[in-house]
This record gives structure tokens, C-alpha cells and sequence, in this order.
């Protein structure tokens, strides 16, 4: 496996974001983290790139405990926008370059051009679609073995978001890399995703795969989704 996540609690303060979570993802999938805001899904994310450390619990990525220098095997989309917004698209992904050994500039001019960005604009100029398109190149860009992908279509229109799935579909290595999507914007990934789970209230309420969904039990995965929240009353 690649990431397993033993009796994992995560607490910010009183508040419990993860409640004694046990789950493993394993090599070559892509899975669906689904939820509402403020259910887990973020804290998932960072407690696998070593962002933030566990309550409780052990976090496990490509066999060894999480620590910080976990993120050299982890490229991962935040839903926050840190660009520095001086540089040019060009100097960022330079930038990029001399960070991240596994970052590929010629992967990364092909989705340049992939998702219609200009190498030399400055990032104060770029609009919201287009600052999302730059950070799944940066994303995209490295040659790692897990992906993590965080609300990566939020605010974005219909255009950007198809987009961008069609870059997943050509960029990722579907027998190798490990990718996590933590979205509630469901009908766009559908498409891309192996399993899928539901998360609420810092706890996993369901798992299944996107296959069984369709051919056992004919739902989509927003029609379960929706089904595992009517059952937590939400």
C-alpha cells in the first residue's frame, strides 16, 4: 500500500477535525475524498505531506511514518493561492524547478500550452480560472508517486474545470501514481475516479468502488454521496 492511516485522530485545539480514522490507498488509483466543508478532507491531505502530525495514531506513506520530508514523494494541489505575485508564470515555474528535483520544465511547457497559459505574464494579472490552470501544471509537473489534489476545481467555470480533467486524463500515470481528489464539486471527477469515499464530521460514513456503484447497485457517485449524508441527517 501506499498511505495507511492507523486509529489516526487529528485535533486543532477542542475541535476534532479526524476521529479515529483507519483507511489505506493504495498504488495506481485514483479516489474520490468527498465531503462537505469543514468535514476532514483538508486535514487528510496535510496529515499525509507531513503539514500536520496526529493526535493520535500513526500515518504511514510508501511504508515509513510521515514526517517532513514526506512531501519530496507527495505533489500537492492546495486549495489556497501562495504565488508570489510579482513573478511571471515563467519565473514560477523556474522557481519550481530549483525546489523540487522531480520537477520536469519540459512536462511542464507542455501544460503551458496544454491549458493555454502565457509563460510571460505576471501572476497579479492572471484571473481566478487561470491561477487554478497554474497550479495543476506545478502540480502535474512533478514526477511523484502520490498526488494530492484539494478542492483543485473550486470557483472555477465549467471551461477551466474541463480543462483541467482533461489534463489529469493525459498527464497522470495511471499504473504508478497515487492520487487523492478532495472535492465536493463530484460530477467533474467522476469520471477519473477508481474509489470513492465519504467523509463527515471527521469520520470516514463510506467507501465503495466507482465500478460496484454503477454495475451492482446502478447509482453515480453523487447519488451515494447524497444517500451517506441523508443517513447523517444532513
Amino acid at each position: 500500500m501506499t498511505i495507511l492511516f492507523s486509529d489516526v485522530t487529528k485535533s486543532y485545539g477542542k475541535e476534532k477535525a479526524l476521529d479515529q480514522i483507519t483507511l489505506e490507498f493504495q498504488p495506481g488509483k485514483i479516489y474520490g475524498l468527498l465531503g462537505p466543508n469543514g468535514s476532514g478532507k483538508s486535514t487528510t491531505l496535510k496529515l499525509i505531506t507531513g503539514l500536520v502530525y496526529p493526535n493520535q495514531g500513526k500515518v504511514t506513506v510508501l511504508g515509513e511514518k510521515v514526517t517532513r520530508k514526506t512531501s519530496q514523494h507527495v505533489a500537492y494541489l492546495t486549495e489556497l493561492d501562495m504565488f508570489h505575485e510579482s513573478f511571471t508564470v515563467e519565473k514560477i515555474l523556474s522557481f519550481y524547478a530549483s525546489q523540487f528535483p522531480d520537477f520536469s520544465l519540459d512536462k511542464a511547457q507542455l501544460l503551458l500550452q496544454e491549458l493555454k497559459l502565457e509563460p510571460q505574464k505576471k501572476v497579479k494579472k492572471l484571473s481566478k480560472g487561470n491561477r487554478g490552470r497554474l497550479k495543476l501544471v506545478l502540480t502535474l509537473a512533478r514526477t511523484t508517486p502520490i498526488i494530492l489534489l484539494d478542492e483543485p476545481f473550486s470557483g472555477l467555470d465549467a471551461m477551466v474545470r474541463e480543462a483541467m480533467v482533461t489534463s489529469l486524463l493525459k498527464y497522470l500515470d495511471f499504473s504508478k501514481q497515487t492520487v487523492i481528489i478532495a472535492t465536493h464539486e463530484i460530477n467533474e471527477v467522476e469520471s477519473l475516479l477508481d474509489e470513492v469515499l465519504a467523509i463527515y464530521n471527521g469520520q470516514i460514513v463510506g467507501q465503495e468502488h466507482v465500478e460496484t456503484l454503477r454495475e451492482e447497485y446502478g447509482l453515480s457517485v453523487l447519488e451515494w454521496f447524497k444517500m451517506k449524508m441523508e443517513e447523517k441527517g444532513v
